[in-house]
């Protein structure tokens, strides 16, 4: 137990919070798109936000630039206790308001026109919810570094981004671009998303002007507080110059040169598999905070300890997963399997999470071969646990179970066998990032994708993965030179091939629900079932 201790922490807290039966107006209100959301179309944020460490408090502004689909008067606005909203203005008119919990109901005065451009300012204060276990338990986080200078950050995956900051709380609407200022006491430097357009200093604080060009999900948005240092590189990509910045702790700056290495190397798997990093014109950024880290979008944080692995550790058991540093490689992965593409519910979190664990093994693919990557990630199967299915209740805010992490990821790895094509595997992966290029996606919008692309009817493999908590159990016996077999433990309709090896030939053999035979010229001194297929076999 103790060798996937981290790991399991991670699975077992991301089950607990899906694990609800019963739900609440409250997770409605968080989860669905209600009325008061439905009839407006984020288009910009313009966020600036004061951090005073000392108090651990914050005030701010939000301007929220929307078009409007219908004409409604009433407005969702997210934002949880304890933070306050102060007020709302509109053309210079404010307006009144009522609250609900976390939900926020406006009530707007100028007529909405459909088509319309419009905007209202939002003022906010308090202080916000403290992480009690970042990044999975998120809010902020408030520590020292180890000169006793403030070392801040916020994460709030699921949580949501209202934790912190006001707005639109639902992942299915993006603003297409953002402005985010930060305003942080002298001598410590705020870091966000995109590009550091200016710093200004009055007084006894400072204020770091950042813009983010592209759209940007919710949760994405982060603001990292420490008096860090920063260096830079360029990476030579498929779009031409990517800026990589990275902002570390000043003691750990040697440390973070030679493991940041890793960075340009990641770089170069991923545009391989997915195409191009897909916010070339916000650059990458690597910044070292007081958690394990987290995928925030051009703004990948990161708490690793400057070693490889999972904080040290191995999660496949196979010595590959020691290769890399986990949380570079992993969070930075999703800047093309979460950034680019976002899940539009929550419930639909195995988008993220499977295609990114299942990163890793491309990086170890692209970098150290087919077989390594295989092995790492068959390895990662002793993590998964089968509790429940992958995907989640829709409209309250639910994901499913943690198992969207490894098993995910070995339902993927299953996949390309089936394709027996690496480079037809490869250019569906690329081009998911291309169809789907900066979109809010469903399950079935990616499942339809992949059947499509690869000519199969993958409906029952995916209810088989992601809607079963049941692994498809191979049982076979032979009858002489006949191999008898079939599938339990299956749903409807379940008849994936598998590649079988006799006396070390290479067959395929096609079981269903009811018992299948296949005969072979004699019986074979040695059998398997190739073990990149995940399923199990029983022997009889």
């Amino acid at each position: 137990m103790r060798k996937y201790f981290g790991f399991l922490v991670l699975l077992s807290v991301m089950t607990s919070v899906g694990a609800q039966d019963s739900f609440t107006r409250q997770d409605s209100l968080r989860g669905s798109i209600t009325p008061e959301r439905a009839w407006w179309d984020l288009t910009y944020y313009d966020l600036s936000v004061h951090v005073m460490p000392e108090s651990r408090s914050l005030f701010g502004t939000n301007t929220i630039h929307y078009t409007v689909l219908e004409p409604q008067t009433r407005m969702q606005i997210d934002l949880q206790t304890p933070l306050e909203i102060e007020s709302v203005v509109q053309d210079e008119r404010p307006l009144e308001f009522v609250r609900e919990g976390n939900a926020y109901f406006i009530t707007l005065v100028k007529p909405q026109v459909r088509g319309a451009h419009e905007a209202l300012n939002i003022r906010y204060s308090g202080i916000p919810l403290e992480a009690a276990n970042a990044p999975w338990d998120g809010g902020f986080s408030w520590k020292q570094d180890s000169k006793g200078q403030p070392f801040v950050a916020t994460s709030c995956q699921g949580l949501g981004a209202s934790v912190w900051w006001p707005n639109k709380d639902h992942m299915y609407d993006e603003p297409d671009s953002m402005a985010i200022r930060l305003t942080v006491p002298k001598p410590l430097t705020g870091v966000a998303n995109g590009r550091l357009l200016k710093t200004e200093e009055a007084g006894e604080n400072r204020t770091f002007h950042w813009f983010v060009s592209n759209p940007i999900n919710n949760y994405g948005v982060n603001a990292n507080i420490a008096e860090y240092t920063q260096y830079s590189e360029t990476f030579s990509g498929e779009k031409g110059s990517l800026d990589l910045d990275y902002y570390v702790l000043p003691e750990n700056l040697e440390k973070a040169k030679e493991q940041f290495k890793q960075v340009p190397m990641m770089m170069e798997a991923f545009e391989h598999w997915f195409g191009p990093y897909p916010f070339y014109e916000d650059s990458f950024k690597l910044v070292e905070v007081p958690y394990l880290g987290m995928e925030h979008q051009s703004s990948i944080t990161y708490g690793n300890g400057y070693q490889n692995g999972y904080l040290g550790r191995d999660l496949s058991g196979t010595g590959w997963g020691l290769k890399f540093d986990f949380i570079i490689i992993h969070e930075a992965g999703h800047e093309w399997f979460a950034n680019n593409i976002t899940y539009r519910d929550i419930a639909d979190m195995w988008i993220h999470e499977s295609f990114t664990a299942y990163s890793e093994g491309l990086y170890l693919d692209y970098h150290f071969g087919t077989e390594a990557a295989s092995a790492y990630v068959i390895g990662t199967r002793a993590n998964i646990r089968n509790d429940k299915p992958i995907i989640g209740t829709y409209d309250v805010n639910s994901r499913g179970s943690g198992d969207m992490y490894p098993k995910g990821a070995n339902m993927l790895h299953t996949l390309r066998q089936l394709l027996e094509d690496d480079e037809l595997w490869r250019s569906m992966l690329r081009g998911l990032n291309e169809t789907f290029y900066h979109q809010t996606v469903t399950t079935e919008q990616i499942e339809s994708y992949l059947s499509e692309k690869s000519g199969k009817d993958l409906s029952a493999f995916f209810d088989q993965y992601l809607r079963s908590k049941w692994v498809p159990n191979l049982e076979y016996r032979w009858n002489g030179n006949i191999l008898e077999y079939r599938y339990q433990d299956i749903v409807t309709g379940f008849d994936m091939p598998v590649r079988v090896f006799a006396d070390q030939e290479v067959h395929w053999i096609y079981p269903t629900s009811a018992w299948k035979q296949t005969l072979f010229k004699k019986k074979p001194e040695s059998f398997e079932v190739d073990s990149n297929f995940y399923i199990t076999t029983t022997a009889q």
